[in-house]
């Protein structure tokens, strides 16, 4: 049977929504299946509304455009919730039955009745997830909270690796076919250095990363042939 899950993402401006959506959609290529992605946002500042919608498979892809009705949705900022910085409302409209809702916060958070009625009535998953405490306890920086995210759902929909991941990291930092060389040795050690500073970014954005995967499997949340990943990896293949 076809694996896909439809996945909405919601966050404020600042937080790397549409990066981290990126993210997912390129590891999720990387381990050999299909993914599209649109991102929507309206005024490009802090903490103004942005949603992403990613679709991912292990078979062929048709559609795009927005997600109305997710098996996933992720909440990127608790004020999605509190505040309706969102522009799908309420948070979970839409959610399938049995579906995951993915919340950066450091426990369950009070709902307003009505819709905690409704998310029982779905048999909704709420998983509270402490995205960005693990990003400055691993990185020592709030700016890898998406990376912590993108770890946790990639467990969670087993639909990638930590190879495909870390892979799409580098792409996303790097992009392909870096070459750390110059026409002179000034150039080179210009060169160097820049590489040698987003080398260390991107080790500690995967650090993050798989502390959000592990978290998934430690807590009984990732597809049930997902394993912890204990090392850091080098090929999307591995």
């Amino acid at each position: 049977m076809a694996k896909r899950f439809n996945i909405r993402m919601a966050g404020v401006g600042g937080q790397g929504v549409v990066t981290g959506s990126h993210i997912l959609s390129t590891a999720v290529i990387n381990a050999g299946g299909e993914s599209t992605i649109v991102p929507f946002y309206g005024s490009e500042k802090r903490m103004a509304p942005v949603e992403s919608y990613v679709r991912v498979s292990d078979e062929a892809i048709y559609e795009i455009g927005e997600i109305t009705f997710p098996h996933i949705i992720i909440i990127f900022h608790p004020q999605v919730i509190t505040h309706g910085k969102s522009y799908t409302m309420p948070f979970y409209f839409g959610l399938k039955e049995d579906g995951v809702a993915l919340i950066n916060n450091d426990g369950p958070m009070r709902l307003h009745k009505d819709q905690a009625r409704e998310l029982e009535e779905r048999r909704a998953k709420l998983y509270y997830f402490p995205a960005t405490k693990i990003s400055l306890e691993v990185a020592g920086m709030d700016l890898a909270t998406n990376m912590a995210l993108m770890g946790c759902i990639g467990a969670i929909t087993g639909l990638t690796n930590m190879a495909g991941l870390d892979q799409a990291v580098k792409d996303r930092f790097l992009g392909k076919g870096f070459v750390v060389s110059g026409g002179t040795a000034a150039l080179d050690s210009v060169v160097e250095r820049k590489f040698k500073k987003k080398q260390e970014l991107i080790e500690k954005n995967v650090a993050v990363m798989r502390a959000g995967w592990n978290y998934a499997v430690d807590h009984g949340w990732a597809a049930a042939d997902v394993k912890r990943a204990e090392e850091p990896v080098a090929a999307a293949n591995a």
